[in-house]
């Protein structure tokens, strides 16, 4: 089981209280395990704000994009990309953060500081990466937090074509192993066209808030329960 750390001394309150047009719920905390399980926990996640040195912001989306298990799409090319393809778990957590941390990659924002927090949270068994590996290669992967039934995802890479996409389906098989214990879910904060196109939706911020206790409830995926 993952182990809990010291809890936090910040409170961040009920999401759904805050302005049903904006996404922003809070500024400011900081990076420390226990104050990101507290997030995650009210269905909330950090950003960097932008410059080094400024307050971190903190979002729950009124429009939260989600993949249920059963919505997922595989084309016929991703199919035989999965074929070629090996899914590894947590063998490389720190390399896939780091791809994902590329500062080449347009619209960057995982700080050092964000990918320590991730680091500090993968070694107390609450964050995890799933690798899509070739040839005895990295080529793709993604990473984030596994709670109960929710696996909240943070961010993914590539570095062959559908390698991210990969790891998306192999993320979803190893949440399906015991799924019949409870619910689960994908959480990827906000839907965009290519995830949509994978089977990728949207719900609202208080459906979203109001499904986090039965899915917090759900035992870990086996995958995500080593410890």
């Amino acid at each position: 089981m993952p182990v809990e750390p010291p809890a936090t001394g910040w409170i961040f309150g009920d999401a759904s209280a805050h302005d049903e047009t904006d996404d922003l719920v809070a500024i400011g905390a900081d990076l420390e395990p226990g104050t990101l399980l507290e997030a995650y926990r009210h269905g909330i996640f950090p950003m960097p704000a932008g410059d080094a040195g400024d307050p971190m912001y903190w979002f729950s989306p009124v429009r939260r994009g989600v993949l249920r298990l059963d919505d997922l799409r595989v084309p016929r090319s991703l199919r035989r990309s999965c074929r070629d393809t090996e899914i590894r778990v947590d063998t490389v957590f720190a390399e896939v953060v780091e791809a994902c941390a590329d500062p080449r990659r347009p619209h960057g924002w995982i700080t050092d500081d964000v990918a320590g927090a991730y680091q500090r949270l993968h070694a107390l068994g609450w964050a995890h990466s799933v690798e899509a590996w070739q040839d005895g290669e990295l080529v793709g992967g993604l990473y984030g937090l596994a709670l109960g039934g929710l696996f909240a995802g943070e961010s993914m890479f590539h570095r062959v074509r559908d390698a991210s996409k990969v790891a998306l389906v192999g993320l979803v098989d190893l949440l399906r192993e015991g799924s019949a214990e409870g619910p689960r879910l994908v959480d990827v904060q906000w839907a965009t066209p290519h995830l949509e196109s994978l089977g990728i939706t949207e719900i609202g911020r208080a459906d979203y808030l109001a499904a986090l206790p039965r899915l917090f409830a759900t035992p870990l995926p086996p995958a995500f329960d080593q410890r």
